[in-house]
């Protein structure tokens, strides 16, 4: 008995320090993470997201619960962190902006973006910077984008036509006209003319924005064979970049066939001439086109997640430790209806961008429907 009484004695004698200094390497390299929702094995947070195919929304309603403008996802084996107030996004776009300018590389990105290269999804790096330099420099400069003056006003003059042409007391899809407009203006910048697949070209943009969204189960378990298996998303992910290469093809032969029929531009001033007839009840004013798509964008952000930043190293956001490698996602839709920085937040008003005081260029960060720092839109020139 006194025998296994000093082995045990022995034994403890031997962990004790062992244990003391795990407790004590843990205390000092703690990590305080945001809050979040509580998590199960394996999936981590999806059960949350599983209500609505709506993650904002999901997003935007778990953080108001918890009351964290930065918030903690574990979706998969991703770690997320997700910024839902200005105060965060500032943090992540200004304070952070280089150590948050790289993208995310998962499996669809790398199907459907050549390897994750590229301007939008490209990783933060020297090709990147020089991609980013010659569109800002050259394609999308101060001088080139004012050159391009006439098509922008032809086009929202054809807004403005649809939009009055509209019988009275019917709904007006604003964001389906909006995409419609910048479709037309960004394709006729390029090759000179309306896309003639406009329809087609829409309808796989709109499956593209929803496969990087990197909320696939190929995605969220990247080191599951079996998990890309059942998603199918790799083989979307192929389709769609197949019909995105055909579809810019189509478009360079377009522009190939008028450049040798000769056809010139017809551009037909609408605007003007529904100025010069009148009839209207509220004369559309480009400083009333220009508040109403605003407003628009307030309310329906292009992208209400923006798309999501890769911590290229370790900081703190609001206090809250960012982990290398951790996903940021900020979510302008929660932003752009925050009671707290907008009167009234779910009434379509206008009126409200009267003043210009908010500024769309990323220095206001409760309006940032295009993003803002390093990996700010670069056709935010064209608005």
């Amino acid at each position: 008995m006194e025998q296994a009484t000093y082995y045990l004695c022995l034994f403890l004698a031997l962990l004790l320090p062992l244990l003391l200094l795990k407790l004590s390497r843990k205390r000092g390299g703690a990590v305080r993470l945001p809050p979040g929702p509580w998590r199960l094995p394996v999936i981590g947070s999806l059960h949350h997201l599983a209500s609505s195919p709506l993650a904002h929304r999901v997003m935007a309603d778990l953080a108001r619960r918890l009351d964290a403008p930065l918030m903690y996802l574990k979706l998969g084996e991703v770690s997320v962190v997700v910024a839902s107030s200005p105060e965060a996004a500032r943090e992540v776009m200004k304070t952070h902006d280089v150590a948050l300018a790289s993208r995310p590389w998962n499996p669809t990105i790398k199907i459907m973006m050549s390897d994750g290269q590229g301007l939008v999804f490209g990783r933060y790096g020297a090709l990147w910077r020089q991609l980013r330099k010659i569109c800002i420099l050259e394609l999308l400069s101060a001088r080139r984008v004012q050159s391009f003056r006439q098509i922008r006003e032809d086009e929202v003059g054809r807004l403005v036509a649809a939009i009055a042409a509209t019988p009275p007391g019917q709904l007006v899809n604003v964001s389906e006209r909006i995409a419609v407009l910048i479709t037309d203006s960004a394709v006729r910048t390029m090759i000179g003319d309306r896309f003639q697949r406009r329809e087609e070209f829409l309808q796989v943009l709109e499956e593209g924005v929803k496969l990087v969204s990197g909320f696939s189960l190929g995605d969220l378990f990247p080191s599951s064979w079996l998990a890309n298996l059942i998603s199918g998303t790799a083989r979307m992910a192929e389709e769609v970049h197949r019909k995105s290469f055909e579809l810019m093809e189509y478009a360079i032969k377009q522009h190939e066939d008028k450049r040798a029929a000769g056809d010139g531009e017809d551009l037909v001033d609408v605007l003007l001439r529904i100025q010069k007839e009148g009839g209207l009840e509220v004369p559309l004013t480009m400083g009333i086109i220009k508040d109403l798509f605003s407003e628009t964008l307030r309310l329906h952000p292009p992208a209400p997640l923006l798309i999501p930043r890769e911590a290229m190293e370790s900081c703190k956001i609001l206090g809250y430790d960012v982990q290398k490698g951790t996903t940021v996602l900020v979510n302008a839709w929660a932003i752009g209806r925050d009671p707290k920085h907008w009167d009234n937040p779910e009434e379509f008003k206008p009126e409200r961008f009267e003043s210009g005081i908010i500024d769309f260029k990323g220095t206001d960060f409760e309006y940032i429907p295009f993003g803002a720092g390093r990996r700010m839109c670069p056709g935010m020139t064209f608005a």
